[in-house]
């Protein structure tokens, strides 16, 4: 089967003040359905064709482009989505937070490292929780599209959590203030649900 767009679990204006309507409807009704679409066309009969996404970016060959990036682009933004929602922020509880106390010491000391890796990634990218096996987690960021699912990248784990840092994320709200962006991130953020994903992966 065809991989298809997710449905968002909230309206293109609930984000806002932090992230714009019209920015939510751009990068998801054209950017991420752009990474669909192409994902279908690239595994169209190849062996990659009916398995899930996480099969096919953990036996990625690192030089086919298309699947690449628009296999990674398919798996960042529906994680992206999945961890912000309305009324959200705050801070973790309960495991994940003592994961993150025991890795940084403390939440804010998890915002400077996560909000760092986010900022100083060079041109576009991702910044990103991961846990191990084990319970352990850990922040990274990866350039395009890449993540640490796939082989050869320097950033390794389960991604439970991930920030899009691509321009066209923040851009027409935000121009050239990818600190703001970031800032704001951290308004929208669903622990819940990242907490759920750290639970089924740890």
């Amino acid at each position: 089967m065809a991989f298809e767009l997710p449905k968002l679990a909230y309206a293109y204006d609930a984000l806002e003040p932090h992230i714009d309507a019209r920015t939510m409807e751009i990068h998801h009704s054209k950017h991420h359905q752009g990474y669909t679409n192409n994902l279908n066309n690239a595994i169209a009969g190849t062996d990659s064709e009916g398995k899930s996404i996480e099969d096919i970016l953990a036996s990625l060959d690192m030089s086919n482009g298309a699947v690449r990036n628009n296999g990674g682009g398919f798996y960042n933004h529906r994680l992206f989505w999945e961890v912000m929602s309305p009324n959200a922020g705050g801070e973790p509880t309960g495991e994940l937070a003592a994961a993150i106390n025991d890795a940084f010491g403390s939440f804010d000391a998890f915002k400077d490292a996560f909000s760092k890796a986010a900022a100083t990634q060079f041109g576009s990218g991702w910044a990103w929780l991961c846990v191990h096996k084990g319970g352990k987690v850990s922040v990274c960021s990866t350039p395009n599209q890449d993540n640490p699912l796939m082989s050869g990248v320097d950033c390794d784990g389960q991604p439970v959590l991930g920030l899009d840092v691509w321009e066209h994320a923040y851009y027409l709200n935000y121009q050239n203030r990818r600190p703001d962006y970031i800032n704001a991130f951290f308004n929208v953020i669903n622990w819940a649900k990242v907490s759920e994903n750290y639970a089924s992966n740890k």
